[in-house]
């Protein structure tokens, strides 16, 4: 019989099992990168520019209003008051009185002037609280014939139809502001419908979907969420099949090397061809729980059981595990899940942190700790947000492969409904604290 070696089937299982979470890892990686502090939402900024909008257009059609009034009332007043004049200069030339004046004292300087080249000339002197409007000509060589009124009544006139342009303005600014705040609140609602469906599928559900609305760029975005979910499900689904398959595959081979192996007669190869036989039987159970448990195959078997006793015989067959019971319990869950947990978890602590190794008990909570350098920073953040990646090993010496333990184990605590969450401890080594749910089925978030 012809012994495949364990590197190369190591090597088919990490692109079997590495493979299916790819698009899902990188799309809670973009998801976690995403997650920034509270911001400004799309329908407020829509509402905001459609009110900024609003305001400039309104002052500006304001100012153009103003503008053009104030420059025709002007323009009427002093063709009007240049009629009176001319009348007046005529009268002036008979002999009859008007109510022109001659040479009067408090005609303004700069008007004077001009009066004295021989021009007609209407001015409008602003005083601020009384102006006034003047026409004026020259009648003789010396004399200078003037007539001016109160420009008061189109100042008023003015202020009256500014006071009505901002009355309009600030209403028409109020109505439009509404109907953009409503706008905006509509796209904002259905852009944070498609984000929040992306997160779900992000974090697993990859039923989720995103109800059609319309035919605009969101109804667009909508439809791609939902292509990209249905085209990952079927993607990870037929490579689940695979993985499961070739699994199942790998076992009547393994356990008739197994069987041969036992027939060899005791030496040292024989020793470590059992060895390395016993460690790929291992990785092929592993590679079919995952695949169990991601089809979702698997039922929880439960019955009461003590915690302490669980711990101490998950790590029974580990040397470099200390057990700590502070306080111990009863919880209802699956023993055999429970163990394995516990038992992946401090395998991992062996294998990647430093001794001592420690297990503690604490009510339904279990916290496993090491004294190594604790989680890398980027393996910690996924760690924390998505939960681990076909957990990737890179031991000292070992290189770079396929470690399924952190896998399996958060696989687990999740059909137990269970607690589990990792971080680095403030004075240094990693840590994983697992809570089982307490007889009332529920449980809190773990302290860190």
């Amino acid at each position: 019989m012809k012994i495949p070696r364990p590197g190369a089937v190591a090597s088919v299982v990490h692109l079997l099992v590495a493979r299916p979470v790819r698009l899902v890892r990188t799309l809670r990686r973009g998801h976690s990168k995403g997650r920034r502090g509270p911001a400004v939402n799309v329908g407020t900024k829509i509402a905001l520019a459609v009110a900024a909008a609003a305001v400039c257009v309104a002052s500006a059609i304001g100012v153009l209003v103003h503008s053009v009034t104030a420059a025709d009332q002007l323009a009427t007043a002093r063709s009007d008051l240049d009629r009176r004049l001319m009348s007046a200069a005529y009268d002036y030339s008979v002999g009859r009185t008007s109510a022109a004046r001659v040479d009067p004292p408090d005609l303004p300087a700069a008007m004077e002037r001009d009066v004295r080249r021989g021009l007609r000339v209407t001015y409008l002197q602003d005083d601020g609280a009384r102006p006034r409007l003047w026409a004026a000509t020259r009648v003789s060589d010396r004399n200078v014939l003037a007539l001016s009124r109160s420009y008061a009544p189109e100042v008023r006139s003015l202020a009256a139809l500014d006071r009505a342009l901002a009355a309009v303005g600030g209403a028409a600014t109020v109505v439009v502001s509404l109907a953009g705040l409503l706008l905006g609140v509509r796209m904002g609602r259905r852009a944070t419908a498609a984000a929040r469906t992306a997160e779900r599928i992000a974090d697993g559900d990859l039923d989720a979907r995103v109800a059609p609305d319309g035919r605009d760029e969101i109804a667009r975005l909508a439809a791609a969420v939902n292509a990209m979910a249905d085209a990952l499900g079927a993607r990870l689904e037929a490579e689940r099949r695979v993985t499961a398959d070739i699994a199942h595959e790998l076992r009547t081979p393994v356990a008739g090397m197994a069987t041969a192996v036992g027939l060899l007669p005791p030496s040292r190869a024989t020793d470590l061809v059992k060895g390395s036989v016993s460690k790929l039987r291992a990785l092929v159970e592993d590679v079919l729980e995952v695949a169990r448990m991601d089809a979702r195959a698997v039922t929880p078997e439960t019955e009461r059981r003590q915690v302490s006793a669980m711990a101490r015989r998950a790590v029974a067959a580990l040397e470099g595990v200390e057990v700590r019971v502070g306080e111990d319990t009863v919880v209802t869950t699956d023993p055999r899940r429970v163990e394995r947990v516990l038992a992946n978890l401090a395998a991992n602590a062996l294998r990647h942190g430093a001794p001592p190794v420690l297990l503690k008990v604490e009510g339904p909570v279990v916290r496993v700790r090491d004294h190594g350098p604790g989680f890398p920073p980027d393996l910690l953040a996924v760690l924390r947000t998505s939960g681990p990646q076909r957990f990737r090993t890179t031991a000292p010496g070992t290189g770079t492969g396929t470690g399924l333990g952190l896998t399996i184990a958060v696989g687990q605590a999740r059909l137990l409904s269970a607690d589990l969450v990792f971080h680095n401890r403030p004075e240094g080594g990693a840590e994983a604290v697992l809570r089982l749910p307490d007889e009332s089925g529920t449980n809190r978030p773990a302290d860190h």
